[in-house]
Order: structure tokens, then sequence, then C-alpha cells
């Protein structure tokens, strides 16, 4: 077991940015705090993102605290650029990310520490950033019989890009960026495609500035203030109606369908008897809090959530959550990095140093 003042779970924006807020405090890598990610290499969700989206179509990538991202081609898949400015930035700050490694649980320890429990050892700790993100858990709504289809059904996660859906009749479902850029792509080289969206998709005009962003974050606020599951901002934003959309919407690719009823093993069914062949169902349904490695904390009020003042866990102020909820878009990760390690640096100078 090895004693350390501060864990960080996750090396993505909103790790990156708080470990380099720990390293301005004073706090040494590897000797005051560690930072854990269980991907393979630097680069946070975005590696696994597929190769179509490229850095021009990422919607607000900001830079990470310190170090701007200077020079990328819009071109390139927003993986490669991304993963590239991680480990730059990973190496110039000296972070010293332990990778991969997964991290199995978080539990109470002796003498108000917390133990994390790890694939690499179990880590005692004063303090917890949580920066897991969603991209490990994605959402998959279950319909009747879908269980019957004898087509592929994927997720946004799974998502190769558009080239192997050629040919083929593909039912996309989700009215969120993902699922409008997927079937956009799809539709230029698949036989048929279908939109299918819970709701009526909201198309945003004009400019998004400052005060606009600032709402939709007081929205996605409120739910976690209240102790309920977090929204993603983009959620409360509504789609930018810009030049590719307004395309696709006069070509009819954006004929947006209510739910289906039921899936059946060709296809789906509508209430109202109306049916639709299909060899793929893309479920471009989202993502939720990976945060389950956190469940012997008890931390989850009776609405599904963790509740949250600012990035401190309310039921354990030890417990910091980054990147969740209003603090999720790139922007807000690095305001949450700095925000978690101002209030962990109280609690450090509160406390006693534990002995090492």
């Amino acid at each position: 077991m090895r004693d350390v003042d501060v864990v960080v779970i996750g090396a993505g924006q909103a790790g990156l940015s708080a470990a380099h807020h720990l390293r301005r405090t004073g706090l040494a890598p590897d000797r005051d705090f560690v930072v854990l990610d269980h991907a393979p290499r630097p680069g946070g969700a975005w590696q696994f993102r597929w190769p179509s989206l490229t850095y021009g179509k990422v919607h607000g990538m900001h830079a990470l605290p310190g170090m701007e991202l200077t020079g990328a081609d819009d071109s390139r898949p927003s993986s490669e650029v991304i993963g590239e400015y991680f480990t730059a930035y990973e190496e110039r700050f000296d972070l010293r990310v332990h990778r991969p490694v997964e991290v199995g649980a978080v539990r109470e320890g002796e003498d108000g520490r917390l133990l994390v429990e790890t694939s690499e050892g179990t880590y005692s700790t004063r303090a917890l950033i949580n920066a897991t993100g969603t991209w490990d858990r994605p959402f998959w709504p279950r319909y009747q019989g879908q269980e019957t289809f004898r087509g592929r059904q994927l997720h946004t996660a799974n998502y190769p890009g558009p080239e192997e859906f050629a040919g083929q009749r593909v039912i996309v479902v989700g009215g969120g960026a993902s699922g409008t850029q997927h079937l956009m792509e799809i539709a230029e080289v698949a036989a048929e495609t279908t939109w299918v969206t819970r709701r009526e998709p909201v198309y945003r005009e004009g400019p998004f500035g400052e005060m606009e962003g600032r709402a939709a974050v007081a929205m996605v606020e409120e739910r976690v203030r209240l102790g309920l599951p977090p929204q993603s901002v983009v959620s409360v934003t509504g789609l930018p109606l810009n030049d590719a959309i307004r395309s696709a919407r006069e070509r009819g690719i954006l004929d947006r369908n209510p739910m289906f009823d039921r899936i059946t093993p060709t296809g789906a069914v509508w209430a109202d008897g109306r049916t639709v062949d299909a060899d793929v169902i893309l479920w471009a349904t989202g993502f939720r809090a990976a945060i389950d490695h956190l469940a012997p904390l008890g931390l989850r009020e009776p609405g599904g959530g963790i509740r949250v003042e600012g990035t401190r866990a309310v039921r354990d102020e030890r417990v910091h959550l980054v990147g969740y909820g209003p603090s999720a878009s790139t922007i807000g990760a690095n305001r949450a990095g700095r925000a978690a390690v101002t209030e962990i640096r109280r609690l450090l100078e509160r406390e006693p140093v534990a002995s090492r």
C-alpha cells in the first residue's frame, strides 16, 4: 500500500487540469499525488473517437491550463491531434500518469483516509479527484424485441466511421451532436437511413455566447445540486444550425421520426403499424457518468446522482468530481480542476499530514 495526499482518477481534460494545478501548488507527482488512467495512451476519451471526426468538426476544444494547442490541422482525426497534444502536455509538466491502471473501488480506510483499490495495488489517500468522465458507460436503451434483431447493433462508443455502412439500411437512434454527425456521414454511402429520436430535435440559430453558455451550465448544475443524474451540457443547448445541418435538412437526411414501438428480427415497428427494414441499428444515445467504483462510499442520493457543491461531493468532502455534470465541457473541466485543487489544499492544510 502506498500513501499519498491526493489520488486523481482519469487523465482526460479534467484529470490533467487537476494534476497541473496540484503541481502548481507545490505537490509533486508520485510523492504527494498520483494520476491513474485506464486508457492505454494519452488522449482521454478522444483517443477512442471515430476517424471521421476530424479536429475541424470538434465543438469547442478548450486548451489545457498553461499550454495552448496551436497549429492543429483541421483535416486530421481529432483522436490524433488531441492525443498528441495531451502527450506533450503530460511530458512538459512531468505529470507521470500511471497507465493502464484499472480502479476497482474506493473505500473508507483508517484514520480518515480513503483506500483506492487498483490493478497496480492499493493507494491510501487523504483526498480523491474523480475525473473518469462518461465514455466507459455507453447508454443502451431497451426496447421490446431488441434481442431478436438479426442485423448489427452498435453504439457511438464503437462507431467505426461511415465506410462500414456502405449499401446498408441503417436506423440511427439519437438526436444529439453525435447522432446527427453519424447520420449525415452514413447517408452519403448507405442504401437508406432512418433517423429516430425520443424528442423533436431543437436547433439553435445565431451565436452561442457567454450568456447562453452560462444559462446552459446552470441548468445542468441545478440537477447535480439536487442529486439527480447529470445531463450533458449539449442536451440543453440544442443543435447548432450550421451550413452542414441546413444542407442535410434540405436533402431530407435529417427527417426525424418518433421512437419506434418495438424491434423485430428485420427492423423496427411503430405504434401506428409502420415498419422499416434495417441491416444496422446505431444507438447514438449518449453516456452515463462512470462512477461505479465510488459505490462503496455511499455518495449517491435517492435521485440516483451524486449531489455536488462546486466540485465537492456533499456526502464526503474528501471526494471531488471534475468533468461531472456542469464541468463536463472542456472549459468547464479546466475550471473544475482548479476549483477542486483549491478546496483540497485547504483540506490538507487543515488536517495533520500523515507520515509516510
